[in-house]
């Protein structure tokens, strides 16, 4: 399995973490009466994973989506505070993390292709939301042990609670995204400084 990064234009989801960890976490977003979770069913998962390059081998089945929906979000959850704990400079135990990396085993396979090039491939030895709950956990895994922390970020909006990984040049973003966020704080800003000019 593949993880790959999206832009924002990813249908019902918000993807603006530059990293696949981050838009994990933007998954839910808000809290308490106000909180949004963007994964209500298994096949909520199963489409967010789809439009982030997580799926599992088109011949495997997945018939319990309920099982992994409570997967996906204890995974979350559990990325949730090991990325917080991180961030602010705190040990972390990464030992349920890991429960998650382990049960999703794959073993290395030699094979020829239709060209009879020979290629090397892993071949998964788990079903298929073991599979799609380990690459989660593995995107998790990534950014804590080689990710740049001061590159970690919420957005500063201060009704916005997305998160994102700051890969510009400047690395000087500030907004989950200039049309999400962004705009709305320059908008302000500027009707601001228009309301204090014409007093």
């Amino acid at each position: 399995m593949t993880v790959q990064q999206t832009g924002v234009d990813a249908g019902p989801f918000v993807m603006v973490g530059d990293h696949p960890a981050m838009d994990l976490l933007n998954t839910q977003a808000g809290c308490g009466a106000n909180e949004i979770d963007f994964w209500k069913t298994g096949a909520d998962v199963l489409e967010w994973c789809r439009r982030k390059g997580i799926a599992p081998p088109a011949d495997a089945s997945l018939e319990d989506q309920a099982g992994l929906l409570r997967d996906a979000k204890a995974v979350r959850a559990i990325a949730r505070e090991l990325i917080e704990q991180r961030k602010q400079g705190q040990a972390i135990d990464p030992a349920p993390l890991n429960r998650y990396l382990h049960a999703s085993r794959s073993a290395p396979h030699v094979g020829v292709d239709a060209d009879g090039t020979v290629v090397l491939t892993r071949t998964p030895d788990a079903d298929a939301a073991t599979q799609i709950t380990g690459a989660l956990a593995e995107s998790v895994a990534q950014l804590l042990a080689e990710g740049d922390f001061s590159l970690v970020k919420q957005c500063e909006h201060p009704d916005c609670v997305l998160w994102f990984y700051d890969r510009t040049k400047a690395h000087r973003r500030r907004w989950c995204s200039m049309t999400l966020c962004g705009n709305r704080v320059k908008a302000a800003q500027f009707r601001k400084r228009a309301a204090a000019s014409a007093a």
